[in-house]
């Protein structure tokens, strides 16, 4: 088991930035991959960014150059940093740990709103 907590959401301006961070625990050494996704009301979850346990990283295209993943192995920490936020990002960022033992597992966590107003 993965447990993961994120924290780090919140209100911000158009143009604005914010950090995601997502703290995990648990049964480690299985994980592969690290990643962001998004639900926007009415709408389907979506892989935000990934980083594999090798260190490449996958960005959803429309996002590259403004969103970055990184990972604190030290701190136990996932963080996605959002620069030049647009209202169209608004939803509920979920950290996720896709995990490969026997079979794939995906872990996720509570989920953290994030709002950008016009």
């Amino acid at each position: 088991q993965v447990q993961l907590v994120e924290s780090g959401g919140g209100l911000v301006q158009s143009g604005g930035s914010l950090r995601l961070s997502c703290t995990y625990s648990g049964r480690l050494f299985s994980i592969t991959a690290w990643a962001w996704y998004r639900q926007a009301p009415g709408k389907e979850r979506e892989m935000v960014a990934r980083i594999s346990r090798g260190g490449d990283l996958t960005y959803l295209d429309s996002l590259r150059g403004r969103f970055t993943i990184s990972k604190d192995s030290a701190k136990s920490t996932l963080y996605l940093q959002m620069n030049s936020l647009k209202p169209e990002d608004t939803a509920v960022y979920y950290c996720n740990a896709l995990e490969v033992l026997g079979g794939i597992n995906d872990y996720w966590g509570q989920g953290t709103q994030v709002t950008v107003s016009s």
